[in-house]
């Protein structure tokens, strides 16, 4: 499985590096059918709160992508709903099968 992380006008953080592998990895113990995690992250412009935006897309074989894009204060806080958000995309494509 890859992970890869891009920070887009930026750069990123070994805590937040660590904070992303740790809650991907969490994430493929429960699916291990995912082959590719691709997330982004990007501060929006003008400096407000709410600027800190998440695109997450994992890739599963025979399954489908899926992708979430969230906006927060904090990257930790959009990484966290968005990856909320996939896992539940793969539970209900999980028992659709």
């Amino acid at each position: 499985m890859d992970i890869n992380i891009k920070a887009i006008h930026f750069d990123i953080s070994e805590k937040l590096t660590a904070f992303i592998n740790k809650k991907v990895d969490r994430i493929v113990r429960r699916f291990p059918a995912v082959s590719l995690v691709d997330i982004s992250l990007k501060v929006i412009k003008p400096e407000t709160s709410l600027n800190k935006e998440a695109i997450v897309r994992f890739t599963v074989p025979q399954l489908d992508e899926f992708v979430a894009d969230k906006t927060a204060d904090s990257f930790e806080e959009a990484i966290d709903v968005a990856i909320e958000a996939i896992e539940k995309q793969l539970e209900k494509a999980k028992n659709k099968k």
